[in-house]
């Protein structure tokens, strides 16, 4: 390859990592708003409340946005994928992203009406389906169950009361 060519392709590749280094910053920004925004009662005495790890990740992500910034600047430049597991001449499997794809928008669109039982189930489900696996019966079975594990981990574990939907009166 030409010094020029290879000054292009240094260029454009710096550019995409510049524009990394802006997302992850303006992730950051994000991140800390919102942090910024959580009511925390007076009464609340522990000094961990819910804004500590939002401002600490927000923190994070806009110092990394400036150390990579930085670094590109400085003419640092991350190394190409050698696609050890993954080979790069072939193209996207469409076969596979789109019911993945399909299986969270699903997901998306039943989480409130259907609860979390059921649409956890159909995404654990569709996503082993899409993957390949053709063992209906058993990827069913794993399915409720860590529909139904997931549920009352966050349920009993954390506290956090996902949507029951449907099955309100039943969980």
């Amino acid at each position: 390859m030409t010094e020029q060519a290879q000054t292009g392709t240094s260029r454009v590749k710096n550019r995409a990592e510049l524009g990394i280094a802006a997302l992850l910053g303006a992730v950051g920004a994000v991140v800390l708003v919102d942090a910024s925004r959580i009511v925390v009662p007076y009464s609340q005495s522990d000094p961990v409340g819910p804004r500590t790890m939002p401002l600490i990740i927000g923190a994070l992500l806009l110092i990394t946005a400036v150390a990579l910034t930085v670094n590109v600047l400085r003419g640092g430049a991350g190394q190409a994928e050698e696609g050890e597991d993954v080979d790069l001449s072939h193209s996207t499997d469409w076969k596979t992203v789109l019911p993945l794809v399909g299986a969270f928008v699903l997901n998306i669109l039943l989480i409130d009406v259907a609860g979390w039982v059921i649409s956890g189930t159909l995404l654990f489900y569709g996503s082993v389906w899409a993957l390949g696996s053709r063992h209906y019966l058993r990827d069913a079975i794993v399915s409720v169950v860590m529909a139904l594990g997931t549920y009352y981990g966050f349920y009993f574990g954390l506290g956090i009361k996902l949507p029951a939907g449907i099955l309100a009166g039943i969980l």
